[in-house]
């Protein structure tokens, strides 16, 4: 059949669930060949090294969480479309352990996107031959299951949401058993192409037992076998599951004759014993009888011929330095939380939200984004309860009072998930493109990158106020805390483990930052003036500011306290003897009580500031030794669920 025109028969828009894997990938790449109406979707930046090999344009790749309804539900509104593949999947591989996260993509992602498909023409689904569990030697697509691992549960429970949507909501829906499929763009750590890349070299990778089995299925096939069931669905056969293998069971030591025959390897191999996965099974083949029969699919490349196709794939691909590159890039694995402390930044909230999820893309990382309303008085809250229904990345905490910027990063810090934080005010005079800068830095080794603001777009008078209180701060301060440095700045996870451990109540954060040490470093940008509302700072807080860091970090201020003592008390000495000489030397001298009030005003003056001194540092003490929590949250939005418990707290973010 023409591929081409099979392609051009399909119903648009077109969406693609998990298209920066695999399969995904490789389907999106063919039927971009011949038609634009078709979507990327993907949940994790982090993992489109595919997309951006293949050079797919950014209004073609579409963010989305399949766990998330509201997150689905978003994109079907806008987008409308009429055929979906459904290739999202979690679990298949051994270091994907995390079984929670196995059941909320395969089920419940499922349940979410077929929940979705209203007016649709076609789902097909990447189903998964380990729905046979121990089953798995040529079973037809009604035996029995003998499910052995949660991926395997996991997948039968999505064919059973299949056939319950096609046989019963009437969803044109489907539901393909993929065998062992391989070819171009798949994962560099896996079998075949790890084979072909150490065949070219000469060479084996480590291997299991000889005797093992599979059934392998080239990857056009396998698209072939997409295209041709959303063609052919409908409401006859909706709800049905198909087996897409090959149907001949190829043991790893047929595989590795073939590499050795098409690359000329002289010496054998070095066999081991069973994989890593401990529910793989020795033998492994498909039946793909019904799927012939129904969709008029049937396997067209051999083994030898797609081993072939692969090599001679991996050689145009430049593939030791362009695939394994994008595949070892160490950017694919982090993500960051950028910590925003709000108060009165309900109109900045949405422009912030968007500039740094702009940014996040840009740097290709992803990311979680918590917002600490420090309860605000305007309608903050119910921006920020829109925001979480749409983006599941991000999380919203409302604290039962006003305990301030400080305690709101603490808050946000204390959840957060990130390889690295991001500390940012909410109003926006923080621009989060600088971010990316401060991704750079750390990707150069430094834990601390702190934003250094070199110039500030306010009055002559609050420039000149701003630098030299961070110039006299400086100077006083017992460790060095750099000058013009806020809290903006990114913070390596190592680093903000040891800040959460701090005990002290009252923190001053960019002094704590500076304190714990680690290898830190500055980029320098300017701060623009607060673009929505009005200033909450004022000369008062601006004072209070000033005090909380000099005292945090300094005994300058009891050091002068004691030199003024003993300066004081030798001058004293001084004039008590020069005014015993006057008296019997001079005693015409009329005494006069000007010099006394001078000198009790004079001392008096030293020693209320003594006294209101050691009262900052005595209040500092007594703040610490009440024992109160920095701040209390009345309510957390994490992951769609408004939670305000510390047990339910802790268990969602364990999951």
């Amino acid at each position: 059949m023409n591929i081409e025109a099979d392609i051009l028969k399909l119903n648009g828009p077109i969406f693609i669930f998990g298209a920066s894997g695999f399969i995904g990938a490789n389907i999106l790449e063919t039927v971009l060949t011949y038609r634009s109406d078709i979507y990327a979707i993907t949940h994790n930046p982090r993992s489109a090294w595919r997309l951006k090999l293949l050079g797919i344009k950014e209004d073609k790749i579409l963010y989305c969480d399949v766990t998330y309804k509201n997150s689905v539900d978003k994109i079907f509104e806008k987008f409308q479309p009429k055929t979906v593949f459904n290739l999202s999947a979690y679990g298949a591989y051994s270091k994907q352990n995390n079984h929670i996260t196995t059941y909320q993509t395969n089920f419940i992602g499922t349940l979410n996107i077929l929940d979705a498909c209203k007016n649709i023409s076609a789902y097909i689904h990447a189903g998964s031959s380990s729905e046979y569990g121990l089953n798995c030697t040529n079973p037809s697509e009604n035996e029995h299951f003998i499910p052995n691992s949660h991926y395997s549960v996991s997948k039968i429970s999505s064919s059973y949401l299949i056939d319950y949507y096609g046989n019963f909501l009437n969803v044109p829906c489907i539901n393909l058993r993929l065998y062992s499929i391989y070819g171009a763009w798949e994962e560099p750590d896996r079998l075949i192409p790890r084979l072909i890349e150490m065949g070219r070299k000469g060479g084996y990778p480590a291997l299991v037992s000889p005797d093992t089995s599979r059934d392998f299925v080239h990857i056009h096939d396998c698209v072939r076998a997409f295209i041709f069931a959303a063609l052919k669905v409908n409401l006859k056969i909706a709800g049905n599951s198909y087996n897409i293998g090959s149907g001949v069971k190829t043991t790893l030591k047929e595989l590795v004759e073939i590499i050795k025959n098409q690359f000329n390897i002289l010496p054998d191999p070095l066999w081991g014993e069973m994989s890593a996965r401990e529910w793989d099974t020795k033998e492994w083949v498909g039946n793909y009888i019904k799927a012939k029969k129904d969709i008029d699919w049937s396997p067209t490349i051999t083994l030898k011929e797609g081993i072939k196709d692969v090599a001679a794939w991996q050689e145009y691909q430049n593939y030791d330095k362009q695939i394994l590159g994008a595949f070892e890039d160490p950017k694919r694995v982090l993500m960051i939380t950028a910590i925003i402390a709000c108060y009165k930044d309900e109109e900045a909230i949405p422009d912030m939200y968007r500039r740094l999820i702009a940014t996040f893309q840009k740097i290709g990382c992803n990311y979680q984004i918590i917002f600490v309303n420090d309860n605000s008085p305007d309608n903050s809250q119910d921006v920020l309860e829109k925001l979480c229904a749409e983006d599941s990345n991000v999380v919203a905490i409302k604290h039962s009072r006003n305990f301030g910027s400080q305690a709101a990063f603490s808050s946000g810090m204390g959840i957060s998930m990130g390889d690295a934080i991001v500390l940012m005010d909410g109003d926006l005079q923080d621009p989060p493109e600088i971010i990316e800068e401060f991704f750079e830095k750390w990707q150069d080794g430094y834990d601390v990158i702190y934003g250094r603001r070199i110039k500030r777009e306010a009055s002559i008078f609050m420039n000149i106020a701003y630098k030299m209180f961070y110039k006299v701060f400086s100077k006083l301060s017992y460790i060095d805390i750099p000058r013009d440095a806020g809290d903006f700045s990114l913070i390596d996870k190592k680093v903000v483990e040891h800040l959460n451990a701090l005990p002290e109540k009252e923190q001053f954060l960019r002094g704590l930052r500076a304190w714990v040490g680690f290898k830190q470093t500055g980029v320098d940008y300017i701060r623009p003036e607060r673009i929505y509302g009005v200033t909450t700072n004022n000369f008062r807080k601006n004072i209070w500011w000033a005090k909380k860091g000099i005292f945090s970090f300094s005994y300058v201020p009891l050091e002068v306290m004691s030199y003024s003592g003993i300066i004081l008390t030798f001058l004293s000495i001084l004039a008590i003897a020069f005014q015993t000489y006057m008296k019997f030397s001079h005693p015409e001298i009329p005494h006069g009580i000007s010099a006394i009030i001078v000198l009790i005003l004079f001392f008096g003056g030293i020693q209320l500031l003594s006294m209101s001194i050691l009262g900052e540092y005595m209040i500092k003490v007594l703040e610490e030794t009440k024992g109160r929590p920095k701040f209390i949250r009345e309510s957390v939005i994490i992951k769609g669920k408004k939670i305000d418990s510390f047990s339910e707290l802790n268990n969602l973010i364990n999951k």
